[in-house]
């Protein structure tokens, strides 16, 4: 009996440890990446896993907790201006216009990484992800911290991103590495989809992450933006072939194959769709807002729904296909099910 309780106690070190989000947890936040360490927290877009920039051995924490390939770059976060030209090169007055008009907020800019930066804050490039983000909480951590803080999405690689923190509880839950990491509450993302990734090195500056903030948005203020055909690893997180993913099998289908498949009965099916549409049982329906934003907040927490089912499919209906501000969801939706889907 003594054997038992004891094993239940180890798993219960194990978890990762939540703190709502206020003075307390900030304090403890600090103190934590000053001696080296990781904490989630919550930007606007999703919840990030972050380490000190200029450290290198915290940096290696977070490619170790999350299982990342090491040659897929981190995003540097900084409170304003003046923070990203002091650990970048490049910076000119685009990347000033950019960052007057949408910092803080889900744009991040790539430039030249400055030499104190260590090579695995940027996967081993010469360059540097950098953004500003505007969730108070992680501002508030970016202040008291003083510094940098890199943090790519606090989730196992290549899974879902998190847009709450109980996401987080669940992707790291009994993972002995995980037993100190630091988990802060601080609600809901309220974009729910990851940065727009805006590679400022190249003439004309190419997005190679496609996020909110589309072409059609940062064009009047730079002039010509390409966006990146769809791309495995760059100088971009979240640019791998498939990334995002589920744990159920994803087809992305449109209409036509979604109706095929819900007529077969062959399997029990999970259907996430923006369309005003019913299934029958077994098959699961998970309905969707019909206009981008909405889609965007709610996408990952449906993803990880779908899980939840364990069902032998997941059908996600294609929408949007002809609207620019529907781009960054597609890229998500592609890479979910890349290896479903050729």
């Amino acid at each position: 009996m003594k054997m038992v309780i004891s094993i239940r106690e180890h798993c219960i070190d194990m978890n990762p440890r939540q703190l709502p989000a206020g003075e307390m947890a900030i304090n403890e936040a600090v103190s934590t990446l000053h001696a080296g360490g990781v904490v989630a927290f919550p930007t606007e877009t999703v919840y990030g896993l972050g380490a000190d920039t200029l450290n290198d051995e915290a940096l290696e924490k977070i490619y170790q907790l999350k299982g990342r390939p090491s040659n897929n770059p981190l995003i540097a976060h900084v409170c304003d201006i003046d923070g990203a030209r002091k650990i970048t090169t490049g910076w000119d007055d685009r990347c000033s216009l950019l960052a007057e008009a949408w910092w803080p907020g889900p744009l991040t800019l790539v430039l030249g990484r400055d030499p104190s930066v260590p090579d695995r804050a940027s996967g081993g490039r010469p360059t540097l992800a950098v953004r500003s983000p505007e969730h108070p909480v992680a501002r508030s951590l970016l202040t008291e911290f003083g510094g940098p803080i890199s943090a790519p999405s606090a989730n196992r690689s290549g899974g879902v991103s998190p847009t709450r923190s109980q996401h987080v509880m669940d992707d790291f839950q009994n993972q002995p590495e995980a037993h100190d990491l630091l988990v802060i509450d601080g609600g809901p993302c309220r974009v729910g989809i990851e940065s727009t990734v805006l590679d400022m090195t190249v003439d004309p500056p190419r997005i190679l992450r496609p996020g909110v903030l589309t072409a059609e948005i940062l064009m009047p203020l730079i002039g010509q933006v390409e966006l990146a055909a769809m791309q495995t690893v760059s100088a971009s997180p979240g640019t791998m072939e498939r990334h995002y993913a589920p744990q159920t099998p994803c087809l992305l289908v449109d209409e036509f194959q979604l109706t095929g498949h819900l007529q077969s009965h062959e399997q029990r099916c999970v259907v996430i769709t923006s369309r005003d549409r019913a299934v029958d049982p077994p098959h699961v329906l998970i309905s969707m807002p019909t206009d981008p934003s909405g889609y965007a907040v709610e996408l990952y927490d449906a993803l990880r729904r779908a899980d939840m089912e364990r069902a032998d499919v997941l059908l996600i209906e294609s929408t949007g296909e002809e609207d620019p501000n529907w781009i960054a969801i597609q890229d998500r939706l592609m890479r979910a099910a890349a290896d479903r889907n050729s």
